[in-house]
C-alpha cells in the first residue's frame, strides 16, 4: 500500500502544480493493463480468448472544469507536456500524439449520444512497460471512459463502455484491434481470468488456481508499435481466407470450425499463406477452450502443454513472434519449474507469459535473463503477475 500513498503523493503534487487547486481534490481512478493466458489473435476472427486484468495499469486523478476544453497531461511523457483538446467534435491529430487514445474515447461517446457537459483536468501515471504488449493502450481507453461515465453520470453499463473503448482504437486511432484487450481492462475480476467468446461477447470468469505456481511476465524490451506492425495485414489475410471458405460451408468466422471440419475444406484457400494463417485461427481457438477445460480440472501441466503448442502455432503459422519472443520462449521451456511458456499480446515484440513454479521463479529470472541478454545484446524484465479487477474509482 505505501507504494500507491507514494504514487498518489507525486501525482497529486504534479497536479496541482500544473493545474492550480480550484477544482478541489482530484477524484483518483485506476485501469489495469492486461496478459492473454492464451488464445491469441483469435479475437477478431469469432474465437475465445482467456485474459486476466493484472495490478499493473494506469491511475488517472480527475478534477472537472467550467469550460468544454480538456487538459491531459502524461507523467510518463513529460516533455510532451499538457495536451489540449475540446470535448466536443475532437478529431484525430498527430500533435494530440499519446492522448489520441483518450480524446478518440471522448469523439466515440459523443457520437453515441453521450456528450460532455464540461471538460476535465487530467493527469495520468502509468507503470505498465510501454509498449510491452500488456495493452496500455486499452487500458488508458477503458480509463477515460470509465472517469466520463462516472463523473458525467452518463449510466452506460460496462459491456457497452468496453465496445465504445475498442471503437475508439479502431476507427479514430486506427488500429483494427479486436474487442480483447478492453474487454480484459473493463471486466477483470480478482483472482480470476475470463473466458470470452469473441462471436457472442458471452463469457464467464474462472479461477485462476494454480497450484504452487505463479505468472511470470517477461519484457524483450524491444518497443513494437502495433500500428504499424503486419497486425493489420494479418486481420485481412484471415478475411480473404473466411471468404474462400464460405464459398464450401456456410459459417460466419472462423471460430465456429473443429480442427477437423477445417482440416476438411482448408484445400478451398487456395493462396498457402493465408491458409497457414487461418489454421492457426482455428486451432488456437480450439486449444483455448481445451485449455481452460484443464486448468478447471487441475491439470496445471497440460495447461502450459497447450501454451508451448501455442507458441509454436504463433511462430509457424501466423509469424507474429521473432527472435526476441522466440529466444524468451525457448529459454523459458528449458529450464526446471516452467509449466508452459508463450508469447501474449499482437506479437513482433513485447513480452511472453510464463506458469512457473514459485520456488522456481528466482532460477527461472536468472537463467533465462543471462542467456537472452548474451543472445539478444540486452537485459529482459520480470514481474510476477497479480491478478486484478477491472477499471474502476478509487476515491
Amino acid at each position: 500500500m505505501q507504494d500507491i500513498h507514494d504514487m498518489y503523493g507525486r501525482m497529486l503534487s504534479r497536479f496541482q502544480e500544473l493545474f492550480g487547486t480550484d477544482g478541489g481534490t482530484p477524484a483518483l481512478f485506476r485501469s489495469p493493463g492486461r496478459v492473454n493466458l492464451i488464445g491469441e489473435h483469435t479475437d477478431y476472427n469469432g474465437g475465445h480468448v482467456f485474459p486476466c486484468a493484472i495490478t499493473l495499469g494506469t491511475y488517472a486523478l480527475v478534477a472537472p472544469r467550467t469550460d468544454n476544453v480538456s487538459r491531459l497531461y502524461s507523467m510518463n511523457l513529460p516533455a510532451k507536456g499538457v495536451i489540449e483538446f475540446p470535448m466536443h467534435g475532437a478529431t484525430r491529430s498527430d500533435a494530440y500524439d499519446w492522448a489520441n487514445y483518450p480524446i478518440g474515447v471522448v469523439r466515440m461517446m459523443e457520437d453515441a449520444g453521450h456528450a460532455a457537459a464540461h471538460g476535465f483536468d487530467i493527469l495520468f501515471y502509468g507503470n505498465l512497460p510501454n509498449g510491452a504488449g500488456l495493452s496500455s493502450s486499452a487500458s488508458i481507453e477503458v480509463l477515460m471512459a470509465v472517469i466520463l461515465n462516472d463523473e458525467l453520470g452518463f449510466g452506460i453499463d460496462r459491456v457497452e463502455i468496453v465496445k465504445l473503448a475498442q471503437k475508439a482504437e479502431n476507427q479514430f486511432v486506427g488500429m483494427n484491434c479486436g474487442i480483447m484487450d478492453q474487454f480484459a481492462v473493463g471486466m477483470g475480476k480478482k483472482d480470476c481470468a475470463i473466458l470470452l467468446d469473441c462471436n457472442t461477447l458471452s463469457y464467464r470468469y474462472s479461477k485462476l488456481a494454480l497450484d504452487g505456481c505463479s505468472i511470470v511476465i517477461t519484457n524483450t524490451n524491444k518497443t513494437h508499435s502495433l500500428v504499424t506492425s503486419a497486425y493489420n495485414e494479418r486481420r485481412a489475410q484471415c478475411e480473404s481466407a473466411l471468404k474462400a471458405l464460405q464459398k464450401v460451408k456456410p459459417i460466419k468466422a472462423l471460430g465456429e470450425l473443429t480442427n477437423a471440419e477445417f482440416d476438411a475444406i482448408a484445400s478451398a484457400i487456395p493462396d498457402l499463406v493465408e491458409r497457414r494463417r487461418a489454421r492457426h485461427a482455428v486451432y488456437e481457438n480450439n486449444r483455448t477452450l481445451e485449455a481452460v477445460k484443464a486448468l478447471e480440472a487441475n491439470d496445471v501441466k497440460r495447461f502450459g502443454e497447450l501454451m508451448n503448442a501455442s507458441h509454436v502455432s504463433l511462430r509457424d503459422d501466423y509469424e507474429v513472434t521473432g527472435p526476441e519472443l522466440d529466444t524468451l520462449a525457448e529459454l523459458a521451456w528449458q529450464q526446471d519449474g516452467v509449466l508452459g511458456s508463450r508469447m501474449t499480446g499482437g506479437g513482433f515484440a513485447g513480452c511472453t507469459v510464463s506458469i512457473v513454479r514459485d520456488a522456481a521463479i528466482p532460477a527461472f529470472e536468472k537463467n533465462v535473463g543471462d542467456a537472452y541478454a548474451a543472445k539478444i545484446g540486452y537485459a529482459p524484465s520480470f514481474y510476477v503477475a497479480n491478478i486484478a479487477d477491472g477499471a474502476c474509482r478509487l476515491s
